[in-house]
């Protein structure tokens, strides 16, 4: 657990150092090139800073194991910080799409930018790719839905430096008219990937159930067993990226109490394997009685 924790601080810090360059680098380009666009870009880089900022936090807290007031452990702290970002992105987003709907009705205020923003612009693309790339693949790795929403605030930005590309060249070559209006359509992606966001978060705090594909991998091993008759109740829950099982299986009644246990043992040791990132099962065992004369 903590190894995955340390993977989790490592691509934060980085992203941190590299946002912390980006916000400097755009936000003189913007000023010495004339580029309001670029200016505002800047300053979404600084966000991604204040959200990697909150990660590192988020992952203080829920790498903390459990106390007598927090049973379960502190694990929901990154679903908490996914749905903290996720409301980020959305602000974000909606300071993005104002000001490019203020810039539509303002087009003669929009100056014409130097070559030095659009190469800025192209340096921040290749960037926050690069960290949206190297952060997906420890959110995936790691199962944490805080990374994946600072992963998307990374691409958030990347997609606002190609607005701000886009609206550079429209005002080298006389057509301002594009610079708030691929703003407008950037503003209103990163807003449905905010509200996405935000719902998957509250879901897992509501303790969503597990995905219809992961029950289905439970059951196969039921299926396969030739000890387990069937599962009479399964329920799941999320608890950020873990997961916690009760399962009731059926058996047969006649076996003893140690081989019930065993079989239960051999069902949990199975389902963890294969799933992954359980965290904790539960699991009654249901005698039935099996007609000797069938079988």
């Amino acid at each position: 657990m903590k190894n995955r924790y340390d993977e989790s601080n490592k691509v934060t810090i980085t992203s941190i150092i590299l946002n912390c360059l980006l916000t400097i680098c755009k936000v003189i380009a913007g000023i010495i090139g004339n580029s309001t666009a670029m200016i505002a870009d800047g300053f979404h880089s600084a966000s991604d800073v204040i959200s990697s900022v909150v990660i590192l936090i988020g992952n203080y807290i829920a790498q903390k194991p459990e106390d007598k007031e927090h049973n379960y452990g502190h694990e929901k702290a990154e679903t908490i910080v996914s749905a903290l970002l996720s409301i980020l992105l959305i602000v974000v987003s909606i300071q993005i799409g104002y000001q490019g709907i203020i810039l539509l009705f303002n087009i003669e205020q929009i100056k014409i930018p130097t070559i030095l923003p659009l190469v800025a612009a192209i340096f921040s693309i290749l960037i926050k790719e690069y960290q949206y790339q190297i952060t997906i693949k420890v959110a995936k790795k790691t199962n944490s839905p805080a990374l994946k929403a600072d992963a998307w605030h990374h691409r958030s930005d990347a997609f606002t430096s190609i607005a701000a590309f886009v609206g550079i060249i429209g005002g080298m070559f006389g057509f301002k008219i594009l610079d708030p209006i691929v703003t407008i359509f950037v503003a209103i992606f990163i807003l449905k990937i905010g509200f996405d966001i935000l719902k998957k978060s509250i879901n897992e705090l509501l303790d969503v159930s597990i995905e219809q594909e992961e029950i289905s991998n439970i059951m196969s091993i039921v299926e396969q067993s030739k000890e387990i008759s069937s599962v009479k109740t399964l329920k799941s829950r999320k608890y950020g990226p873990l997961i916690y099982l009760d399962v009731e299986i059926c058996v047969d009644g006649n076996i003893s109490v140690k081989e019930g246990h065993d079989i239960a043992t051999s069902f949990e040791e199975e389902v963890k394997e294969r799933l992954g990132f359980v965290k904790g099962i539960i699991i009654h065992v249901e005698p039935i009685v099996i007609d000797s004369a069938v079988s």
